[in-house]
């Protein structure tokens, strides 16, 4: 490559995020520089997009010495999975910007700070995205915990200390454990013919013991699953994005909870594929028990952003088990359900993020009516709500829809009891609208101002986005089915062959 894009991809926010922390405080100069440079970003990966070849593989590939002496090199590259969450963070992030302009207090930590990590965040996820070295993945992995605990902890609500903690804790277990079989494949590769090497290439050339390759997966697998987040790592989720602001919530749960499933894509099917086989008897149980568990806890939930971290784990539980049915159309459905979970839980999260600052409260009982006082709120609200409840015509029926595709093929029993997730996902969304919205007026929302011209702004190309790609997702699946086709040879597996004959028309 004559020109570095992925480098300029990863550098670009975290240069920003310097260039934030050193304007002028008390001004909105950082929120300015911190929207143009997101949407730089923006701009240069739909430029990257604009020149991927679907069929082409990893795409765009940098590699370069790093740490010599045990195989480390800086090495990047995309794929279809990895250019899917690339733009998911690019699109995400100046919304993200846009819709927190009010969100930072000037005293606890500067707003410079507030919007400086954000870009961090920014840069560090794209690059857990193409990395194709598994020491920088690892670096990375860990590096983002860092702006997401001071978003958390320097500027969430009354409990902000004891989320921001606990998410660190629960991360910091699943990156150690990871950890170990980071080393682990290091002493595989030591003891080839070629020497030590962290490059994902190598690493699925290598010929490692069953019992080696099953452990080795393991540690991965767990990390992946704290982060994913599945039951019963989950518990951090639902205090992080309680106590987070909306902006952070988003880039949390929509952005970096994605690499936990990433991470199982690219790293446990394609370097441990018999690991990955052996293990998804137990993955889909426990896939399947997360759909229930979450869509379960959210009906019971009367704090809005807890319900919203409780869908999420069943969504997870989707995406969880379309990756380990093993044929493409679950694997093709997670990978699209991952993009399309990101703008449906971004847009609930931000409007009712923007209902909670008006009327000062995280409670669902709190409220009532808030339809007729703030109708363009009620409306965006229902489409959010109704994308979260994967509605047909909006973009993540279509991944549900192959991931429940794909799961039928490989077991009707997981299938079924998935399914019921889909009729729980109703309840939790329409009671949570009709408690909210409709109803009598209370006294406490009678005056709520609608939206304003910022916060339409911030929210309506998540909108566009999940009408469009409802009704059109072909641009997407262009993109990912290649990737997946790929990745199932790796693994071994095919899709399943007719179990009856098709007669022949006359």
């Amino acid at each position: 490559m004559s020109v570095p894009w992925l480098t300029i991809l990863v550098a670009l926010p975290l240069l920003g995020a310097v260039g934030v922390m050193m304007l002028p405080r008390n001004s909105d100069l950082p929120k300015q520089a911190a929207f143009a440079i997101s949407t730089a970003v923006l701009a240069l990966s739909v430029a990257v997009a604009l020149q991927y070849d679907v069929d082409g593989g990893f795409q765009f590939v940098e590699s370069y010495p790093w740490i010599e002496s045990f195989g480390a090199r800086y090495a990047v590259g995309v794929d279809g999975l990895g250019l899917t969450l690339v733009l998911l963070t690019t699109i995400l992030t100046p919304v993200v910007v846009l819709a927190s302009w009010n969100d930072a207090e000037e005293g606890r930590w500067s707003i410079n700070s507030f919007f400086a990590w954000m870009l961090a965040l920014e840069g560090l996820a794209i690059g857990v995205f193409v990395a194709t070295d598994v020491f920088l993945f690892y670096v990375l992995f860990e590096a983002t915990l860092i702006p997401i605990y001071f978003l958390i902890g320097g500027f969430g609500g009354a409990r902000r200390s004891y989320a921001a903690v606990k998410f660190l804790l629960f991360s910091l277990f699943g990156g150690l454990v990871m950890l170990a079989s980071v080393v682990g494949l290091y002493v595989v590769s030591a003891n080839s013919e070629s020497g030590p090497s962290y490059l994902l290439a190598d690493l699925m050339a290598a010929e490692m013991s069953q019992n080696t390759e099953r452990l080795l997966f393991l540690g991965f697998f767990i990390a992946f699953a704290v982060k994913a987040p599945m039951w019963p790592v989950h518990t951090w989720l639902p205090d992080a994005a309680s106590e987070a602001t909306p902006g952070t919530s988003v880039l949390l749960v929509s952005v970096l909870d994605k690499i936990g499933t990433f991470g199982m894509m690219r790293f446990c099917l394609g370097i441990f594929p018999e690991a990955s086989q052996w293990a998804t008897p137990v993955v889909i149980a426990l896939a399947v028990f997360s759909v229930l568990y979450g869509a379960v806890v959210a009906i019971g939930q009367n704090d809005i952003r807890r319900l919203i971290a409780y869908t999420s784990v069943s969504h997870f539980g989707f995406i969880v088990l379309g990756i380990f049915v093993m044929n493409s159309q679950g694997q093709v459905g997670s990978a699209l359900y991952m993009f399309n979970h990101g703008l449906s839980t971004a847009a609930l999260f931000l409007i009712t993020g923007f209902l909670i600052a008006r009327r000062g409260s995280k409670m669902i009982s709190d409220y009532g009516g808030v339809e007729k006082s703030a109708p363009v709120l009620a409306g965006v609200l229902l489409v959010a709500g109704l994308s979260s409840l994967s509605l047909p015509g909006l973009s993540p029926f279509v991944s549900e829809f192959l991931v429940l595709a794909g799961t039928f093929t490989k077991s009707v029993t997981a299938a079924v009891i998935a399914t019921l997730g889909i009729v729980l996902a109703a309840l939790y969304i329409l009671l949570m609208y009709q408690r909210t919205m409709t109803g009598p007026v209370r006294e406490s929302t009678k005056s709520l101002p609608d939206l304003g011209a910022r916060e339409l702004a911030a929210v309506a190309p998540l909108l566009a986005l999940i009408v469009v790609l409802g009704f059109y997702p072909k641009p997407a699946l262009d993109v990912i089915n290649p990737t997946v086709d790929t990745l199932l040879e790796r693994v071994g597996v095919s899709d399943p062959e007719p179990t009856e004959a098709i007669e022949e028309l006359d």
